[in-house]
């Protein structure tokens, strides 16, 4: 296809996102003949979005219609590094004024447009030396984001918006019911693939590639999942007998990695009973597959976890868990470099409003925990207020809760943390957050 429909689509795509809708959900709108070139290329303005804008209010007084300032800055975004790009600059700027001609919703500023990218190819190096103080431009986050950063991390904050703004690796699960790593290090050199190890399940590709070009996916001998989110599922499971019968919950469990990855690590034929929640109902449809392509069992309950007088007695009988894991909802802002829409959606005051949440999912939870029983809370957020902060609200509410050794704030593609757990290996890694407690036995 050509080049311009393909930045119309993205330009598209931004606009959408702007005005609050997923980077997902502005993709699946994207015919799907064009959707690979589109996510590929609406990702790298994504992460130049601050740039991008920036150098438009340096050249515009007065924003442009929405439409046409997100097509002005989508080729702004692919223009500024060329090296980056896999387009020529004055491609680039030919295709984008062929995309605002093309639409109605843009053609009254083709030239305007025209105009401006013309002007920035004869005055980059002035205009982006302009921008060099600019934080927004710099780091690509937006200014609130910044801010936070900097008082959560003050040792690590630049290291988390660089990381946030590089290309995640792709990072495999092997499912040690069908395959161990080190055969399917075998079965990926056989079609010349090549992968490190990471972790006691994990491979890392060199290079990415399609999920159905993985030996076996099908058939369920790997997933696709980062190695900080591979952490959750030993972390819960490690210490207790899994040759007893265990009643385990995952309250917010969908797609179902993790939830597939505490069976996997039960193995077959032991008693764990897993019961998997989700409040989506469209989203619990996901579990559900993830578990059939595995080969796995569970109970999957569209219900809200925050809520357990709908579906505790019904159905799980009343009986407390052995083991809880909750992965609560959060600002995503440790997946960003996966997600990098998630930036320019989310909202500063998000983070109370999920916090809040995440205090109620907490509350909710820790009764449903046996005597000697655990909960591990997880987020795959880098911001304090849904980590340490909530850790030492729950610690304060809870006396019978006892914080056992966890990793804490993992942070994205740190390779040298030195996290309290002796076998927490420094390794790339998305952000998140873990505590375990355990409750007092009685």
């Amino acid at each position: 296809m050509a080049l311009w429909q393909q930045l119309t689509a993205v330009a598209v795509a931004l606009q959408a996102i702007r005005g609050g809708q997923s980077g997902t959900a502005a993709l699946a709108a994207v015919d799907s003949h064009l959707r690979p070139g589109v996510q590929a290329l609406l990702f790298q303005v994504l992460r130049q979005a601050g740039r991008a804008e920036a150098l438009r209010r340096l050249m515009v007084s007065r924003t442009p219609p929405p439409a046409a300032d997100a097509l002005l800055c989508t080729a702004l975004a692919l223009c500024w590094n060329p090296d980056e790009s896999p387009y020529e600059p004055f491609t680039l700027v030919n295709q984008a004024v062929e995309a605002a001609k093309n639409d109605v919703a843009t053609r009254a500023q083709s030239s305007f447009i025209n105009g401006c990218l013309r002007r920035f190819l004869r005055e980059r190096e002035e205009l982006v030396a302009y921008t060099n103080d600019d934080p927004l431009a710099r780091w690509n986050h937006p200014l609130w984001w910044i801010k936070r950063l900097r008082k959560d991390h003050p040792q690590h904050w630049e290291q988390i918006l660089r990381a946030n703004n590089a290309h995640a690796p792709m990072a495999l699960r092997i499912n040690k019911q069908k395959c161990t790593p080190a055969l399917y290090l075998q079965a990926l050199n056989a079609i010349n693939l090549e992968a490190d190890a990471s972790g006691d399940a994990g491979l890392v590709l060199r290079h990415p590639v399609p999920v159905p070009a993985l030996p076996e996916f099908e058939n369920g001998w790997v997933s696709v999942q980062d190695p900080a989110a591979q952490m959750a599922a030993p972390l819960l499971l490690n210490g207790l007998d899994l040759t007893q019968p265990l009643r385990v919950l995952d309250a917010c469990a969908a797609p179902g990695g993790k939830t597939a990855h505490l069976l996997e690590m039960a193995g077959q034929g032991a008693p764990l009973q897993v019961t998997a929640l989700e409040i989506d109902a469209s989203r619990s449809i996901r579990i559900g597959e993830t578990l059939q392509r595995l080969g796995l069992q569970a109970q999957v309950l569209v219900a809200d976890a925050a809520r357990p007088q709908d579906w505790w007695q019904q159905h799980c009988g009343g009986v407390l868990f052995d083991a809880i894991l909750l992965d609560a909802p959060c600002t995503a802002s440790g997946i960003v470099r996966r997600h990098p829409d998630v930036r320019w959606l989310r909202r500063d005051s998000d983070i109370e409003q999920l916090a809040a949440l995440q205090a109620r999912l907490l509350a909710a939870l820790w009764p449903l925990v046996r005597a000697g029983g655990r909960l591990l809370y997880c987020t795959c957020s880098v911001f304090r207020a849904e980590g340490d902060a909530q850790v030492q609200t729950f610690l304060a509410r809870n006396t019978d809760a006892q914080l056992l050794p966890s990793p804490g704030h993992l942070i994205p593609g740190n390779r040298d943390k030195a996290g309290p757990l002796p076998d927490n290996e420094p390794r790339d890694h998305d952000g998140f957050f873990y505590a375990l407690f355990q409750k007092s036995p009685q």
